[in-house]
């Protein structure tokens, strides 16, 4: 078992701590990546998407090009708590997002995605767009004014002049190629591994030392800043640094991170991620309103963020907070004080492998989303409850053995459960037949993060 206690590095500093890594990690071959029984699969995929890059730009074909690949992140326990300053426990996961790319002269990024379509942008102009808000555009625009500033804090922290530091040039564009396995609207995070994804290729060809920490920073500030959407910093460190990650953002511009491995398999069990069908769209101010109101709580308290807020402190307050912020308010508060305490007693019962414990508090996680952060029900008005029927079926069909919990944000999409391996096609037929065909995800953790690897055919397997 891997256990140590890291420090994610401010934006404006080097990576001093051996633990993480302090660039983009680069690999030799597949077999790096992949478990040996899907590295064929994988090779016949990877030329595929070389194939896709040249069918869509020809006038790039006899070019060699580099490969990224970034993993999806299953959040195992934390629900909601990274964006108030607590601790959260999150896996980078073996369904991945992939991409071809070859460098440009000029600062035009060109992507095309397998199923998804193309766009183009000009990295030279970074300022968020209001016509951009919500797209992939957005995205790809504020990864690069994300990296541009980190290049001109180094650039001045080295006392590089104006004629020579890297920041006065631009950013070099790409054309890159995309295959996803991470399935949209999974829960799994597919915006946060686009963003590593980007990040990762424009620091590459422009040559800036990034960390993967910085890179998950600077995706984080991108989803808020061009594409509109108030997330914390998990998603985006889990898909960056892989592995899993016990995560406490309780310090300013920083997070202690320490990793661990755990196997569900191990124990018996494995891990599916259960889509319910329901739609995410229209859904921004549900997911907006939780860390408002759970920061409306704590400026009553006289904090910036629930960070540190007890519910002893809660309930000698309960009637002025109730009163001035509302029940729902106080109950989310309520889910935070407790929630954030869960992740590191978890990550103890991976250490210790007591799996019963390990279960046992994720139900509890589960069971505070559902009654007091109430990211469950979609809002008023609404006939679809999918995530409360697929629980419901989910701990009929557990009797009592494995957990299950919503995933994610809420309100619509995902949920997590633990199944016993002598039932998962068993369970697996249950979820199809409710949900439909690809409804139901069996994922595994992941080593590494964000990474760029040779080509399959240049490199040994």
């Amino acid at each position: 078992m891997r256990a140590r206690f890291l420090s994610e590095p401010k934006a404006n500093s080097e990576n001093s701590d051996p633990g993480l890594p302090r660039l983009i990690p680069r690999l030799g071959s597949l077999a790096e990546l992949y478990d040996a029984g899907e590295l064929e699969a994988q090779a016949l995929r990877y030329k595929g998407i070389e194939s896709g890059l040249f069918a869509r730009f020809p006038e790039l074909r006899g070019a060699c090009p580099l490969f990224f690949s970034t993993p999806g992140r299953t959040e195992l326990c934390g629900n909601h708590t990274d964006h108030n300053g607590g601790m959260v426990l999150a896996a980078a996961v073996n369904l991945d997002m992939v991409a071809a790319a070859l460098p440009r002269t000029d600062t035009l990024v060109r992507i095309h995605s397998r199923g998804f379509g193309g766009f183009e942008v000009d990295i030279r102009e970074q300022s968020p767009r209001p016509e951009e808000k919500a797209s992939s555009q957005a995205l790809a625009r504020g990864m690069a004014e994300g990296l541009s500033r980190l290049a001109r804090r180094e650039s001045g922290a080295s006392g590089r002049n104006s004629g020579s530091g890297r920041a006065d040039r631009p950013l070099c564009g790409f054309d890159a190629y995309i295959d996803s396995r991470v399935p949209s609207g999974s829960g799994l995070s597919s915006s946060a591994a686009f963003e590593v994804l980007v990040g990762s290729i424009l620091a590459v060809f422009s040559g800036l030392k990034v960390s993967p920490a910085e890179l998950a920073m600077v995706g984080k500030d991108a989803e808020n800043r061009h594409f509109g959407k108030p997330s914390g910093l998990m998603d985006q460190t889990a898909c960056a640094l892989g592995s899993l990650a016990l995560i406490d953002f309780a310090g300013p511009g920083r997070a202690a991170i320490r990793l661990l491995d755990f196997d569900p398999g191990e124990f018996g069990y494995g891990m599916a991620i259960v889509s319910t069908g329901d739609s995410h769209a229209d859904l921004t101010e549900e997911y907006a309103s939780i860390p408002r109101e759970m920061k409306a709580i704590a400026l009553k308290l006289g904090r910036e963020s629930l960070c540190g807020t007890t519910r002893s402190e809660l309930r000698e307050k309960a009637t002025e907070l109730r009163t001035t912020c509302g029940d729902r308010a106080f109950l989310r508060a309520w889910h935070f004080a407790g929630e954030t305490l869960r992740p590191q007693a978890l990550a103890k019962a991976i250490e210790s492998k007591d799996i019963e414990t390990y279960f046992r508090i994720v139900k509890a996680s589960g069971d505070s989303s559902y009654k007091y952060l109430q990211n469950i029900l979609p809002g008023a008005g609404s006939a679809s409850q999918g995530l409360a029927f697929a629980l419901a079926l989910t701990e009929d069909f557990l009797e009592g053995k494995g957990a299950c919990r919503v995933h994610g944000g809420g309100f619509a999409g995902t949920i997590q459960a633990y199944i016993p391996l002598n039932r998962t096609e068993e369970y697996h037929a249950l979820m199809e037949k409710n949900f439909g065909t690809h409804s139901l995800y069996w994922i595994k953790t992941r080593r590494h993060g964000a990474i760029c690897i040779d080509p399959p055919s240049r490199s040994s397997r």
